[in-house]
Formats: structure tokens, C-alpha cells, sequence
């Protein structure tokens, strides 16, 4: 088996990528698509909130699986975040002009942070698999936190994006801009 050639990119293209791939719905459309009829969920909230923890663990993914003697690694987090926080405003922008109710997008996503931060700091046990943590934060976040329907949507959200977000780093070689 052959590996593919690396992909050869600037750290304000791999950082355009990631911040895509953090907002992209596709794979959330694709969890809500298989979540059961259950009465005791609110799937506007589980939709909302899987936005949130997608773009959350994409950041995460960045800072977790490069190197940190990488050179690139602050300035690739940094452009990351620059560019959620431009999407953020857009966010914020539309709803007060659709709702007329301002709100700060990348604030909720730092508050939603500090939260997931905040339960994995208080699971002692460092052999506990992150997304058993993320799970039942999640369902929390969600206003369901006994749902195991919530749990495991907000568990498979987190794994799938931290393998996703792991192999494209792993496909890329980032040069200097």
C-alpha cells in the first residue's frame, strides 16, 4: 500500500481549510439524519450545539496533534481562530438582522470552551477517553444531559472530528507564507 503524496501548503491555506471544515454542516446534517424520534430531545438544540462543538474541536485538533516544537503551530491556531471569529460576526450579524436581537457568536463559542474545558479538568482519570467526557458535557449543553441519544451524538461529533482534523494534518506539510 502506497502512501498519497503530502500536500505542500501555506499556513493561511491549511488554516482556510481547518476553519472551513470547522464550519461545514455535512457531516452534522448527516448525525441529525440518523438520530431516532425521541420526544425528550430538542433538535434545534443538538443542531446548534454540534455546530459549536465541531468548530471547538477542530481548534482543539489543531493545538493536540501538531508538534509543539512545530514553528507553524501558534501562527496556524492564531489564523484559525482569526477566521472563526470573522465567521462568528457574519453569525452574529445575520441573526440580529433576522431577529433583531444582538448576539456574539464567538463569545458563546468562547463561554461553550470554557465549559468543555471545564469537564475535562474534572475527569481525574487520564485513561478516560475524551469523548466519553465530551459526551455527557455535550448532552448537557444540549439541555438533555441524562439522553444517551444527546451523549452519543455529541461523543461521535467529537471523534469524528478530531480523527478527521488528525489525518489532514497528517496529509499536510505546511511551508512558511
Amino acid at each position: 500500500m502506497t502512501t498519497p503524496e503530502p500536500q505542500h501548503l501555506t499556513v493561511l491555506q491549511t488554516a482556510r481549510n481547518l476553519a472551513g471544515f470547522a464550519v461545514d454542516r455535512t457531516d452534522l446534517k448527516q448525525i441529525l439524519a440518523t438520530l431516532p424520534q425521541d420526544p425528550g430531545l430538542n433538535l434545534t438544540a443538538i443542531e446548534y450545539e454540534l455546530g459549536i462543538l465541531k468548530i471547538l474541536t477542530v481548534g482543539w485538533g489543531i493545538f493536540f496533534f501538531m508538534p509543539v516544537k512545530d514553528k507553524n503551530k501558534h501562527l496556524l491556531s492564531e489564523s484559525f481562530w482569526q477566521m472563526i471569529q470573522e465567521f462568528s460576526q457574519n453569525i452574529s450579524t445575520l441573526t440580529e438582522t433576522a431577529t433583531g436581537q444582538q448576539i456574539d457568536y464567538f463569545t458563546i463559542l468562547k463561554e461553550r470552551l470554557d465549559t468543555y474545558v471545564g469537564h475535562m479538568q474534572g475527569s481525574f482519570d487520564e485513561t478516560i477517553d475524551p469523548a466519553a467526557v465530551m459526551g455527557p458535557a455535550f448532552a448537557a449543553a444540549c439541555g438533555c444531559p441524562d439522553n444517551a441519544i444527546a451523549i452519543l451524538s455529541g461523543s461521535k461529533m467529537f471523534s469524528l472530528t478530531l480523527g478527521a482534523v488528525k489525518e489532514y494534518l497528517a496529509a499536510t506539510v505546511i511551508k512558511q507564507d
